[in-house]
């Protein structure tokens, strides 16, 4: 950008400013961060510096070429075909007009990069959303691999997590996945926490034994209402992903292999035990799982809160604003829009053994 543009945006920034707008929201309408609207303010007549490129390149493509490319390509024989199978018919005609990249890109600035071929385009929708405003009202669920001492072998973590509280519902290790392990598995949990038909929503992601016929079937069985996320997509998962990495990022995961199935199960247990009871999860304000899960966190928040409210008032020039909310977070989604994805807060904070 010159500096006769730079001199312009600076300007009109502070004339935004000068009206009451604030100077992210003016730097946002002038696509321009605030970072390079500081460093524009110390060295205003200063040219852009980047050094080049400041000649063409000799190889590009020439006009009549990119004409000939869209031409090739919207022709009745060629328009249902990818760029991949225009350039190797035109080179069995002994033409070479421009590789497949050199299409693709042509194709892309003329727009015309649309679904080519009668077939509906691949088309997934995103999940369902999913709210919770109690406990046993959505689950997450996933499996994890354990590393054990044998080269290629390993261990299978199935963990179910409750989205409202955090609280690990169920857990198990195997040597294998299978949707088998999986339905029994939620089918104890439906019994230990007593759970009604058509009260529960199981979101996971695509794998087999998520989706496998037992699963299913067992789910059906128990009047409870399946959620996968779409393929290849693992934010649509993000509390078993998030809880996945507090497993294995904490102190004292193993830095080496697990021996056997029953260390990995005897360390899983642990870990369990600590996270539900010991650990204050910052995406609930930092109680415990469990306390969340049985409805003791209100008590524990209003206790908090008092305490903040009595140190204001002992030293209130210590607080220029009001104090810390500690009010309960009394719904969280899943699979919600990006704009209101500040109610997924994932577990952040380690295992201390």
């Amino acid at each position: 950008m010159s500096a006769e543009a730079r001199a312009e945006t600076l300007e009109l920034v502070a004339e935004c400013m000068r009206g009451g707008a604030g100077q992210g929201a003016a730097c946002e309408i002038a696509c321009v961060t605030e970072r390079t609207l500081q460093r524009w303010r110390l060295l205003p007549n200063l040219d852009d510096g980047r050094r080049g490129p400041k000649t063409a390149p000799g190889n590009r493509l020439t006009s009549e070429e990119k004409a000939k490319i869209v031409s090739i390509s919207t022709s009745p024989e060629f328009r249902d075909k990818s760029p991949h199978q225009i350039v190797p018919a035109l080179a069995d005609r002994g033409e070479f007009v421009a590789s497949e990249s050199s299409f693709y890109r042509v194709l892309k600035m003329e727009e015309l990069l649309e679904h080519r071929g009668k077939s509906r385009p691949r088309s997934v929708a995103r999940p369902k959303e999913l709210m919770a405003t109690r406990p046993n009202e959505v689950y997450s669920w996933d499996i994890t691999y354990l590393l054990s001492s044998l080269r290629g072998q390993y261990f299978y973590l199935y963990l179910f997590l409750d989205v409202f509280s955090r609280k690990i519902v169920g857990h198990r290790v195997h040597e294998r996945e299978s949707a088998d392990l999986s339905s029994a598995l939620l089918t104890d949990i439906c019994i230990n926490e007593s759970i009604d038909r058509n009260q529960l929503s199981v979101h996971a992601d695509n794998g087999g034994p998520m989706k496998g016929a037992t699963m299913l079937v067992t789910m059906q069985k128990l009047g409870v209402m399946p959620s996968f996320s779409r393929p290849s997509v693992s934010d649509d998962n993000p509390f078993s992903e998030s809880l996945f990495k507090t497993l294995k990022y904490c102190p004292s995961y193993p830095t080496t292999a697990f021996a056997s199935i029953e260390e990995a199960r005897a360390w899983v247990e642990e870990f369990v035990a600590w996270y539900n009871n010991e650990h204050l999860h910052s995406g609930i304000k930092f109680v415990s799982p469990t306390s969340r899960h049985e409805g003791r966190d209100v008590a524990i928040l209003e206790k908090r809160n008092i305490v903040y409210k009595e140190a204001k008032l002992k030293n209130p020039s210590r607080w220029s604003k009001e104090t810390r909310n500690w009010e309960r977070i009394a719904s969280v989604k899943l699979n919600c829009l990006k704009e209101e994805s500040n109610s997924i807060t994932t577990a952040g904070s380690r295992f201390v053994s």
